[in-house]
């Protein structure tokens, strides 16, 4: 059983604002540089066997100093995107409530189900991000892999690894473990 350690990146610009920042890349504020130190201090307590994130810079910025404090190559993997929040991104939740409110409450009651207009289809988010988790899982077997992602993406993964169903997601066994 391979173990992940699955994070999110630092603080943006955007979410600072609390604005959705999806697929557009987003610059890190000074805390969220200040988290990830914090995060390559732990990395390089802790000794994960490997560091793998997403292409945006965010969650490089973030992943690159664990991976220097271990000593290892950052693994970058574009499936391990963050979620297309079409026409909301960069918007705000109240931004959203005067352009497309139905489809937001839609997204917020169930974002497994529904997505945002122009956004991508959360099932499918889920599909992708946990694939690439499985090949994590099978390139580090038995070791410590810290994953430096998104937020929903995180939580879209778990809840179909953990078998929370909607009517798309879909659930399942993995070869993996995830922390709680």
């Amino acid at each position: 059983m391979t173990r992940l350690i699955l994070v999110r990146h630092g603080e943006t610009e955007w979410h600072a604002e609390n604005r959705y920042a999806g697929i557009s890349d987003v610059a890190l504020t000074p805390r969220g540089l200040d988290q990830a130190r914090a995060l390559a201090a732990w990395a390089g307590t802790a000794r994960p066997d490997a560091v793998w994130c997403s292409d945006l810079s965010r969650s490089r910025l973030t992943a690159a100093p664990s991976a220097a404090a271990i000593g290892a190559r950052l693994h970058v993997d574009e499936r391990l995107r963050e979620l297309d929040f079409g026409h909301g991104e960069g918007l705000t939740r109240a931004e959203m409530e005067r352009k497309f409110p139905a489809e937001l409450r839609a997204f917020l009651a169930d974002p497994a189900a529904s997505h945002l207009p122009g956004g991508e289809d959360p099932a499918a988010a889920a599909r992708r991000f946990t694939a690439c988790l499985d090949d994590i899982a099978r390139l580090h077997e038995g070791g410590r892999v810290l994953v430096v992602a998104h937020s929903t993406a995180i939580r879209l993964a778990l809840c179909r690894c953990w078998g929370f169903r909607s009517r798309t997601t879909g659930g399942g066994s993995r070869r993996w473990a995830t922390a709680h």
